[in-house]
């Protein structure tokens, strides 16, 4: 039987977590998705990452996948993807997710808070 704790596991060891000033380096590369998973109410409270796609985790699947008809054109499986949330524990279920389904560099930025504290640049 599954857990959170045994599935937030699994999700830690499968996703790398990055910093902000990783991921900062990771978008100016290029050819970077960033991801956030947060519900609608928390991006328009505190705005998102600068050019982040927002996908409530709930819809992650079905914009992830190119066969779907709700898929996102941003989702790209040959891209780099960044997925953060309010505190780290949706975004690494979700890059868990991303993973099974193909994304090979999956990577979790953790809190949002982490990234606006750290200078990001924020969209609000």
């Amino acid at each position: 039987m599954k857990t959170v704790e045994s599935m937030m596991e699994a999700a830690n060891a499968a996703v790398p977590r990055v910093t902000p000033a990783d991921a900062q380096a990771m978008i100016a590369k290029g050819g970077t998705l960033v991801v956030d998973v947060r519900d609608a109410a928390e991006v328009a409270n505190t705005g998102k990452v600068a050019g982040a796609v927002h996908v409530s985790r709930g819809m992650l699947e079905f914009r992830a996948d190119p066969d779907s008809p709700y898929h996102d054109k941003n989702f790209d499986r040959a891209k780099t993807v960044l997925v953060y949330c309010a505190s780290g524990g949706r975004s690494a279920l979700a890059g868990h997710v991303l993973k099974e389904m193909g994304y090979g560099r999956v990577f979790n930025l953790g809190a949002f808070k982490d990234w606006a504290e750290g200078g990001g640049a924020v969209d609000k």
